[in-house]
C-alpha cells in the first residue's frame, strides 16, 4: 500500500481545469453537439449562447444604451426579413442622428439605419449555433490537450489508485463475511474447510447456508463423483468451489474456516444447458464441444468443473460418454475434478480407478416428501428422487401418481441387476461375486445415514466386512 500511496498525485490544476470547464451533468452524447462548457470559462462562449437563448434582451439592451447616448426617446430597434435587423428614428430627431449611423432605408415619417454593433449583432445571432459549437469544441480540444500532457502521471494514479480499491474491497469483504486467510503454493492440494458461495449466502440472507468440505488433491483424491437430486446443491456446491480456489489466487480471503489452494493454472467448468441453433447445433453438440475444449486443453494443475455431462442424447449413449470422460479425466490429465451425475452407474469408478471418490447430497426422505440437507457427504445417492422434485417444482398429482405407475413397471423389466456394456465391463474388476455384491448393495441402500448412530454403524460396518471376507 505505500508504493501506492507515493503514485498518487494530486493533479490539482488539471482538475481544476475540468471542473471549470467541462459540465458534469446533462452532457451531450458526442462533443459536437454544444452544450458541453460550464458558463464562465469563455466569455465569446456565454455571450453566443446569451445570444441564441435571449436575442430579444439583447437587442432591447442596444435600444436603451443608443437612447440614452443620442438622446432620441423613440429610437426604435427592429428586425424584418429583407433589410434585417435597424435602428429606426422619426424625421423629428433626424438632426439628432450620430455619424456613425449607416442609413439603411429611407421612409416616409422617417429613416432607418444601422451600425457596426448592429451588424455585428446579426452576424452572431445569424451564425451563433454554429459558432458556439465550434468554439465549444476548440475549448473542450484544450482541456484533452491539458490532460494529454499529464497521461502518465493520470494512469500511474489510476492504476494505485484500483490497487488500493481492490485491497480495501477485499479486506472490507473478508472482515464483514468471517473469510479467512488462504494458504497457496505449489502443490495439487485443494482442501477446503466449511466452503460457502460468496454470493449465494449473500442473497438468500434468510436462509442459513449450509458450508461444505473439500479435498482433492494429485496424490489420491484427484477426483469428486457427485449424486443427488436436482435443487439439493450440486452445482452450488461446485461453483463455489471455482470461486474458493480463483479468490485465493488473486489475493482475497475466501469464504472458508480454512483453505489450501495448489496454484490451479486454469479452471475449466461445463455447467448448464445451451444450445446454438442459429448453427445448426444442438445442446448435446455444444456440451460435447466444450467438453472437448477442455480434455483437449486442461492439465493435472487444472481445475476443472463438469456439470450433468450425458444430457440430449439417449441413455445408454448418454452413459457411455461419460463414464468414459471420467476414465480419461482421471488416467490421462490426473487434474483435481468435480463431476456431478445422475448416472448412479459411475460410483461403481471409485473401485476401479484410482483418486476417484463418490460424494452425494444427503437427502431425508419421509414418505413422498423430501428435504434436501445440502450437505456434501461420502458415498453415492440411491436415487435421483426426480418425481419428488417435480412435484416441490407444481407438476399436477395425477402427473406425478403416474409417473410413479411408470418408474414401477419401467423397473420390473429393466431391474437394476441388468446392466449396461459399460457397467459390464466395470464389473470385471470388481473383487464381489455377484450375489454377495448385490446383497450388500441392498443392505447399504436401507441405512437412512441422516439418523444412524455410530455404535450402529460400527455394526454394520463389521457386518458388511465379514460378507466381503466370505466372498
Amino acid at each position: 500500500m505505500k508504493k501506492q500511496c507515493t503514485d498518487i498525485e494530486i493533479l490539482n490544476d488539471l482538475t481544476m481545469l475540468i471542473d471549470m470547464a467541462i459540465v458534469d451533468k446533462d452532457t451531450p452524447i458526442t462533443v459536437r453537439e454544444g452544450k458541453i462548457i460550464k458558463e464562465g470559462f469563455s466569455e465569446e462562449i456565454d455571450y453566443l449562447n446569451k445570444l441564441m437563448s435571449d436575442s430579444k434582451g439583447i437587442l432591447a439592451g442596444i435600444e436603451a444604451r443608443e437612447r440614452e447616448r443620442t438622446g432620441i426617446p423613440k429610437l426604435k430597434v427592429g428586425y424584418n426579413k429583407v433589410f434585417g435587423y435597424y435602428i429606426e428614428v422619426s424625421n423629428v430627431h433626424k438632426d439628432k442622428v450620430p455619424e456613425d449611423y449607416i442609413r439603411k432605408q429611407t421612409l416616409t415619417n422617417g429613416e432607418r439605419y444601422i451600425t457596426e454593433e448592429l451588424k455585428e449583432v446579426e452576424k452572431d445571432v445569424l451564425s451563433a449555433s454554429e459558432k458556439v459549437i465550434r468554439l465549444e469544441y476548440e475549448a473542450f480540444m484544450k482541456v484533452v490537450s491539458a490532460v494529454k500532457e499529464k497521461i502518465g502521471s493520470i494512469q500511474k494514479t489510476s492504476h494505485a489508485i484500483g490497487v488500493m480499491d481492490v485491497i480495501c474491497s477485499f479486506a472490507h469483504v473478508a472482515v464483514k463475511n468471517s473469510y479467512c486467510m488462504p494458504i497457496v503454493d505449489a502443490s495439487d492440494n485443494l482442501e477446503i474447510k466449511d466452503g460457502r458461495h460468496p454470493v449465494v449466502e449473500q442473497i438468500n440472507e434468510k436462509e442459513l447456508f449450509v458450508p461444505n468440505d473439500t479435498n482433492l488433491s494429485g496424490k489420491g483424491d484427484s477426483m469428486a463423483i457427485i449424486t443427488g437430486p436436482n435443487m439439493a446443491g450440486k452445482s452450488t456446491y461446485m461453483r463455489q468451489v471455482a470461486l474458493i480456489a480463483l479468490m485465493a489466487q488473486i489475493g482475497s480471503f475466501v469464504p472458508a474456516t480454512f483453505c489450501h489452494v495448489g496454484v490451479v493454472d486454469k479452471i475449466f467448468t461445463r455447467v448448464g444447458a445451451s444450445d446454438d441453433l442459429s448453427s445448426g447445433r444442438s445442446t448435446y453438440m455444444v456440451e460435447m464441444s466444450e467438453v472437448a475444449e477442455i480434455v483437449n486443453n486442461a492439465t493435472k494443475k487444472s481445475l476443472i468443473i463438469l456439470d450433468e455431462i450425458g444430457r440430449g442424447t439417449s441413455t445408454f449413449d448418454g452413459l457411455s460418454m461419460a463414464w468414459s470422460i471420467v476414465e480419461y479425466c482421471a488416467e490421462k490429465i490426473k487434474a483435481r475434478t468435480l463431476f456431478a451425475t445422475h448416472y448412479h452407474e459411475l460410483t461403481e469408478l471409485e473401485s476401479t480407478l484410482p483418486g476417484v471418490k463418490n460424494y452425494c447430497i444427503a437427502v431425508k426422505k419421509r414418505g413422498d416428501d423430501i428435504i434436501f440437507l445440502r450437505k456434501i457427504i461420502r458415498g453415492g445417492a440411491d436415487e435421483s428422487y426426480g418425481i419428488e422434485v417435480a412435484r416441490l417444482a407444481g407438476i399436477k398429482e395425477s402427473i406425478i401418481k403416474r409417473a410413479k405407475e411408470i418408474l414401477v413397471k419401467v423397473e420390473n423389466e429393466n431391474p437394476r441387476e441388468r446392466k449396461t456394456a459399460a457397467r459390464a465391463e466395470a464389473d470385471t474388476q470388481l473383487d464381489f461375486s455377484g450375489m454377495v455384491k448385490d446383497t450388500i448393495v441392498d443392505r447399504l441402500r436401507m441405512i437412512d445415514i441422516t439418523t444412524i448412530s455410530p455404535l450402529e454403524a460400527l455394526n454394520i460396518l463389521n457386518e458388511l466386512k465379514n460378507k466381503a471376507d466370505e466372498a
